[in-house]
């Protein structure tokens, strides 16, 4: 049997010195990485960025994606790609003339590059036959951030109430960016009026190349097709779903994120075991519940990687 290879790229974005700031998320990308080395990663198959003061290499859209692209060119059959995000997400209002009003979600790279549901599709479709992919995403509006993924778990199957009497904890920001408030820092960039009109030109007009392909001229226009959608092994694992807030917390001396402290609770529970991706939601959908948070992981999968076992076989 050919050596299975596990690479990880983690990103936490704390966007410090901006009023949009956060306080866990540089701490959960720490978490993260101490709980993956139990399950088969190696320190050298792990790139971690992150906007902590004295960071080489910030986590901006074209390093994010820089990142995510030589892991995929990297990649060989049955090989185990992980990528970890917490910080903003924000939901992306697409207009088009005949068609039902929708939002797409994206997660927020520290100079506010977008990286969108439309760039995780196209990044699965693009790894050889038999390499998982696994989004563990803690960001608000995370739900479907892998476009045409099946959702297999969601708050409709979660019938644990919130428990109201938890110790509240000194600080609570939602990991959320209105589109708007990206939008106007993208005008103020380009040194135009606000315009609600052409804001895939503008985006595209500053980050060139390293834009998202959903503002990408070819993509905008219709001429760029995403590969149908097949039975895959894209899987993500989002801290809410599409329409709801992940928290950022500070609690005594610890900041963190709430989805990531529960599955990171989870994982230590079951090291030397594994778990499957199904369980993993449903555990650290109870421990939310129990610590007083109205937020629901989501897993969305093809069904046979639903009951798959999370990261691939505990090595």
């Amino acid at each position: 049997m050919a050596k299975v290879t596990k690479r990880a790229v983690l990103v936490g974005c704390n966007y410090p010195k901006t009023q949009f700031g956060l306080h866990g998320c540089i701490n959960d990308v720490k978490t993260i990485k101490d709980a993956i080395l139990n399950f088969g990663f190696k320190e050298s198959d792990i790139n971690v960025l992150t906007d902590a003061p004295g960071s080489s290499v910030l986590p901006t859209g074209a390093n994010i994606r820089d990142a995510l692209n030589r892991m995929a060119r990297n990649a060989k059959a049955g090989d185990v790609l992980f990528f970890y995000f917490s910080g903003h997400g924000t939901r992306i209002p697409i207009f088009q003339p005949g068609q039902p009003f929708k939002q797409d979600e994206a997660i927020v790279a520290c100079d506010l590059n977008l990286i969108t549901d439309v760039d995780f599709r196209r990044f699965v479709n693009r790894l050889p036959e038999g390499a998982s992919f696994t989004i563990l995403s803690d960001s608000c509006h995370s739900g479907g951030l892998i476009e045409k993924e099946k959702e297999q778990f969601g708050g409709e199957h979660m019938t644990t109430p919130v428990n109201p009497n938890m110790p509240k904890p000194s600080k609570v920001k939602a990991k959320s960016l209105p589109f708007d408030i990206i939008h106007g820092a993208i005008d103020t960039a380009a040194g135009i009026l606000h315009d609600a009109v052409n804001i895939g030109q503008k985006i595209f007009g500053i980050f060139g190349k390293d834009v998202s392909l959903k503002f990408h001229p070819h993509y905008v226009d219709g001429l760029m097709v995403l590969d149908p959608l097949k039975e895959d092994d894209g899987i993500l694992l989002s801290g809410c779903e599409a329409n709801e807030t992940s928290y950022d917390l500070v609690l005594g001396n610890r900041a963190f994120g709430a989805f990531t402290d529960a599955v990171v609770n989870v994982l230590n529970q079951r090291m030397g075991a594994g778990i499957s991706n199904r369980q993993l939601m449903v555990e650290a959908a109870k421990i939310l519940k129990d610590n007083g948070f109205d937020q629901n992981p989501c897993l969305y999968c093809s069904d046979k990687n639903t009951n798959a076992t999370f990261l691939g076989v505990f090595a």
